[in-house]
């Protein structure tokens, strides 16, 4: 019998390219970087809501804020939908 061979790991391992991991890896950064960005525009969306509701003039940032929050949002729903459909 013929002794088993080992696999020859190289430094990155299964996470070399055109293995199934790293397409995961491309998604889960993916995922990550849209929840930052949705995460990061509601924080200013209800900060700017805040600051024109008590009186200052902000309402210029406070429409900004939630129209790009309303786009990204939309667009990681459809990235999610697209993914699904794979």
């Amino acid at each position: 019998m013929e002794p088993r061979r080992r696999a020859e790991v190289t430094g990155l391992g299964t996470l070399q390219s055109g293995t199934c991991q790293r397409v995961q890896l491309r998604v889960r950064f993916a995922d990550i970087a849209w929840t930052a960005l949705c995460f990061v525009l509601a924080v200013w969306a209800v900060g700017s809501s805040v600051g024109a509701a008590t009186g200052m003039t902000a309402w210029a940032y406070c429409a900004a804020a939630w129209i790009l929050l309303v786009v990204a949002c939309a667009m990681r729903l459809t990235t999610v939908q697209a993914r699904k459909r794979i």
